[in-house]
């Protein structure tokens, strides 16, 4: 029995030709409201001339080059952004997400063989740095990304520290986005059977070789979607670079569209942009997954039977050996 007729009835076929039916009117009534709603309003309002298109489709329109070396900058210092607040994010996140667990263990630990002060004192400064982590986490967590970016920019030079405005844009979104994925990857971690940090602390394993070796990396493959949704977040949050004045792609587009006017078809091409390397991030998550589950299920799979052919060439080999 197949699991879809597990999980619920299999359509016949009168159900498949109303669902078909149903999903052709259901487009066309798209389609129609997509002409009235969308396309004759702006189309009555010139939104489709090539005055305003012109400067974004139009190789021969004086403005093209300009405007496309324009967002070819800001595009390029959204991904530089996007890359540099990525890679820290997921460090930082990691290392807090380690930090936690073995912070959670040292609480539980009641440090034996110890004098019984510096056991008080070992186990109240754990308990200590793990309020401290997580009142972190909760704060950082909570505030809006806005306002962490807005903080970092502000805050750095008041204490004396200065950096291109590139690096309060990825300080602003590591401080924000290392906290999430550090709660993804401790979810993850904690959410494994307990049986195995057991066992590794049967034949000897540390807390923290256990969490190193056997617990962080399958939190990694089983949070991968979740990773890979917050690492697109991270590269549609760099728009908030504004704030900074820093040149990402919406920032230079805004300045595109006090030049020309054009302010829908700008935004439409940015949008546009922004789809397909989210489209390609989410590609690659499938891709690495789908390698990563492929790699479980071969490690996993019992050596197979040789085949009759080599029982019998090797019991002729052995018999001749005879």
């Amino acid at each position: 029995m197949s699991q879809q007729s597990v999980l619920y009835d299999v359509p016949g076929p009168r159900q498949r030709r109303l669902t078909l039916i149903g999903s052709a009117v259901a487009t066309v009534l798209v389609l129609v409201g997509a002409y009235f709603l969308v396309y004759r309003p702006l189309n009555d309002k010139g939104q489709f001339s090539m005055e305003l298109w012109g400067p974004l489709i139009d190789p021969s329109n004086e403005n093209f080059s300009l405007v496309w070396e324009r967002i070819g900058i800001g595009f390029k210092n959204t991904l530089t952004a996007a890359a540099l607040a990525i890679v820290s994010s997921l460090v930082v996140g990691t290392l807090l997400a380690v930090l936690r667990i073995q912070l959670k263990s040292l609480t539980r630990r009641r440090f034996t063989g110890l004098a019984t002060p510096l056991a008080y004192l070992l186990r109240g400064l754990s308990l200590l740095l793990s309020a401290v982590t997580r009142v972190c986490v909760e704060v950082f967590r909570g505030l809006p990304v806005v306002l962490t970016i807005f903080f970092v920019a502000r805050g750095f030079p008041e204490f004396g520290v200065s950096f291109d405005t590139l690096w309060y844009l990825v300080i602003g979104l590591t401080v924000y986005n290392s906290v999430v994925i550090a709660e993804i990857l401790r979810s993850g971690m904690e959410g494994l059977p307990g049986g195995q940090a057991e066992a590794a602390s049967a034949i000897g394993l540390s807390p923290l070789q256990t969490t190193r070796m056997i617990l962080l990396p399958q939190a990694f493959r089983i949070m991968l979607p979740a990773l890979i949704s917050q690492l697109v977040v991270v590269l549609k949050d760099t728009s908030l670079g504004f704030i900074i004045s820093y040149e990402e792609t919406l920032n230079i587009g805004k300045q595109i569209i006090g030049a020309l006017d054009n302010p829908i078809q700008v935004y439409v091409v940015i949008a546009v942009m922004f789809i397909l390397v989210n489209y390609s991030l989410s590609k690659l998550a499938q891709y690495v997954q789908r390698r990563l589950s492929r790699g479980r299920k071969t490690a996993g799979t019992p050596a197979q039977n040789p085949p009759p052919a080599a029982l019998a060439s090797q019991s002729e080999s052995n018999g001749q050996g005879i």
